[in-house]
């Protein structure tokens, strides 16, 4: 028995940690470059090197690491070999042009132009112009010169050694062990959402609107998984067939566990409950009372919510009681096998069903072939619909590769000029604040450009970089007064503060800025460079470098926020036309077409278009009414986004299920709906033009009135969410200014 507890203990925190830290990314990243940065100290250490080259070989060993993003092992092993002459490099021309002002910071603003243009190259151009700039900083840092070099060559071979030893060797990562891990992160995030479902059930008229945001969050978390997991697929999976039906159970589980959290909403709702409830961060939920029907009903939803979850967290176990909990949740399928209740909790026991069959097939899709000795007709029915499905997928025609071009491209070029005009303001800002650290403004406008593309994206990054350089400061100064003069303490204090930045960093950069300005306390400890008014500096230079990165940034070849997202905006919704268009041609009987991969396009489309707006939505934007738009355009866009997904998931099924027949008056009756979606798209990029987007009939009323429609060819599924999806399109009209066409009488 208490074995028995002490594994039930081991597997609740391996899959909250999986859940919190998908496929392990930031465990990973931090416990790489704290090995190579210890071991790079203990090297050093044995043959008798000062604190200078301690330190210049720990921070080479950071750069060496985080530097390197490549998933191939191959490609990193080659990025790393033209690292170090690049390392080499920039270390000599760092403490050679030290000494020569004008000609050192001409070369500076070079080399930042260049490392910025290298993007253009891919993750090898990127990483190589990484370590160039940071290499050639760390020779400012440690205060480089000529005569120092020979001892900083042998720290930089060792460190860039010994972090090859750690990638390869000690914490090595392949694309197929971390997609596995992303795949415990996907169902523990699964268990989560249905344990956030299980709270909205029990949740009283004060508790449902904490009970909604935790199940909002829930499927946020859910689909940053998914995503990650569908990023890694193709160099994480033996062959195509495997990644496409990888893929696509991963996506049915997604919507299957979204759709049964909207029709629990709707049934506790007095009225029909919106899906853009669950997609508008703060929205009120709507009144709620009692589950509708018997209390037994409520009390056996209860009970299967919770084996649900067990099936979910349960996934690699089999055994009678697994197969019992799973045949009795399939039956849920069958009509003749609900409990009697209303239409409305009836059709939550359908979803449920639904969420089994999908947690059943990612199973299948993730392990292989199951034991069936058990199964109920209802499972075994499944388990041949899924079979049929897998078979389809594996005929299925493979993507053809992205052939896009490569070639010069104006973003690139306009961000390294941006961040060299920048540069060049901040070292002549610097040296006026400062003649021996100004590069520490220099670092600043480099840091607040990387990963941004609009003038507001970089404002956001400053602010966060300064507020938590400030508490940093505050952090450095208490951790110099404890660790004095102990050197052995401050480095073991610097590589939990160097594993806390990486952790963190993808969390909230304020906090990595936290630790990583606590950490050049203690660095500045062991210089012995350490004051009050050198840490003062630092949030001076830092506050300096932020504000000529949004200097060069406004003024240099800008691009404004409205004008980042409005490209961007138009771009998602040219992806939910695709989508929505193909999904719709499918389920009218037009040729297939590879639904996946347009959907997958779609989701990154709105990711890029969800963080582009973050300077809208900031909690410190003085534009409340703006970001409330903001805020309201991107949750319309996910709610059709997930239609169009469950559109194109259906769609999928045409082929293997014969419930789902095809209808050629779908296309016409949805052409409204990819219609408006292109007037909107029009009138973003273009704000002269005027056409309005058109309302009219219910979709289900433009399919006739035979009464056969909707129940003979086409389910009551693709209905709603061809509805939903038209509801939300018009929806997206006003707040971007699109005028509607009432219908004519």
């Amino acid at each position: 028995m208490k074995a028995a507890g002490r594994r039930s203990v081991r597997a609740r925190l391996r899959d909250r940690l999986a859940a919190s830290d998908p496929g392990l990314l930031r465990l990973t990243a931090g416990l790489r470059t704290v090995g190579a940065i210890a071991l790079t100290l203990a090297v050093l250490a044995s043959v008798g090197s000062g604190v200078t080259h301690l330190v210049a070989g720990a921070m080479a060993a950071m750069v060496a690491t985080f530097a390197i993003r490549e998933r191939q092992r191959g490609a990193q092993a080659v990025t790393l070999a033209f690292g170090l002459p690049v390392a080499l490099v920039s270390v000599s021309l760092g403490a050679v042009l030290s000494e020569r002002l004008v000609v050192g910071d001409v070369f500076f603003v070079v080399l930042i132009f260049c490392a910025v243009y290298g993007r253009r190259f891919g993750d090898r151009g990127t990483a190589l112009g990484l370590i160039g700039f940071q290499v050639y900083f760390l020779a400012l840092f440690v205060g480089a010169s000529a005569s120092q070099l020979p001892g900083l060559w042998a720290a930089l071979a060792v460190a860039f050694a010994c972090s090859a030893l750690v990638r390869f060797a000690v914490v090595p990562v392949t694309p197929a062990g971390v997609l596995e891990r992303l795949r415990q992160a996907f169902r523990a995030r699964l268990a989560q959402l249905v344990s956030a479902q299980l709270v909205l059930l029990d949740a009283g008229p004060d508790e449902v609107d904490k009970a909604l945001e935790d199940v909002r969050e829930g499927n946020a978390r859910l689909h940053e998984t998914a995503l990650m997991i569908q990023t890694r697929l193709e160099e994480g999976t033996p062959d195509e067939s495997t990644a496409r039906l990888v893929q696509r159970r991963v996506a049915d589980a997604e919507i299957a566990a979204e759709r049964l959290g909207l029709l629990l909403l709707s049934a506790r709702s007095a009225e029909r409950a919106d899906t853009l409830t669950l997609h508008l961060p703060g929205a009120p939920a709507p009144a709620v009372g009692r589950l509708p029907g018997p209390d037994e009903a409520t009390a056996v939803l209860r009970r299967d919510l919770l084996a649900l979850r067990a099936l979910v967290l349960r996934t690699g176990v089999a055994g009678t009681a697994v197969a019992q909990v799973r045949n009795r949740l399939l039956g849920y399928r069958d009509e003749e096998n609900l409990p009697p209740a209303s239409s409305a909790v009836q059709d939550v026991f359908r979803a449920v069903g639904e969420a089994a069959r999908a947690v059943m097939g990612l199973r299948i899709a993730l392990e292989g072939p199951q034991d069936e000795s058990d199964d109920s007709p209802a499972t075994a029915r499944s388990r041949e619909e899924l079979d049929a499905e897998d078979a389809a997928i594996d005929a299925g025609d493979e993507a053809e590769p992205d052939e896009s071009a490569k070639g010069l491209q104006r973003p690139t070029t306009r961000a390294a000029v941006q961040v060299a005009v920048g540069s060049t303001l901040a070292i002549v800002g610097g040296e006026l604040l400062s003649t021996d650290r100004w590069y520490w403004a220099v670092l600043t406008c480099w840091i607040v450009f990387i990963n941004t593309a609009s003038t507001g994206e970089i404002l956001v990054k400053g602010y966060r970089r300064l507020l938590g350089t400030v508490f940093g400061v505050v952090a450095g100064i208490v951790l110099a007064g404890l660790v004095g003069g102990h050197t052995l303490t401050a480095f073991a204090l610097v590589l939990v503060l160097i594993f806390a930045m990486f952790y963190t960093a993808p969390l909230s950069y304020t906090l990595m800025s936290f630790f990583v300005t606590a950490m050049l306390g203690l660095l500045y400890t062991l210089l012995h460079t350490y004051s009050w008014e050198v840490l003062v500096l630092r949030v001076e230079e830092t506050a300096l470098g932020a504000a000529c990165g949004v200097v060069a940034a406004a003024l240099v070849l800008p691009v404004n926020t409205d004008r980042r997202t409005n490209e961007l905006l138009v771009t998602v919704l040219e992806r939910l036309a695709e989508v929505t268009e193909a999904a719709v041609g499918q389920l009218s009987g037009g040729p297939a077409d590879d639904l996946l991969d347009r959907a997958r396009e779609l989701d990154q489309a709105l990711g890029d278009l969800r963080a582009a707006t973050q300077p809208l939505t900031h909690p410190v934007t003085p534009l409340r009414a703006r970001r409330t738009t903001a805020r309201y355009v991107v949750a319309l866009l996910e709610t059709c986004a997930y239609h169009a997904r469950s559109l194109a998931a259906t769609a999928e099924l045409l082929p293997t299920h014969p419930s789902i027949a095809a209808d050629p008056r779908l296309r016409g009756a949805a052409g409204r709906t990819v219609r408006n979606i292109g007037t909107i798209a029009a009138r973003v990029a273009d704000q002269g033009l005027t056409a309005p987007v058109e309302t009219g009939p219910s979709i289900a009323s433009l399919l006739g009135d035979d009464g056969t429609a909707r129940y003979g060819r086409i389910t009551d599924r693709v209905l709603r969410h061809l509805e939903r999806l038209d509801e939300a399109v018009v929806g997206l009209a006003r707040p971007l200014g699109v005028a509607v066409k009432a219908p004519d009488r």
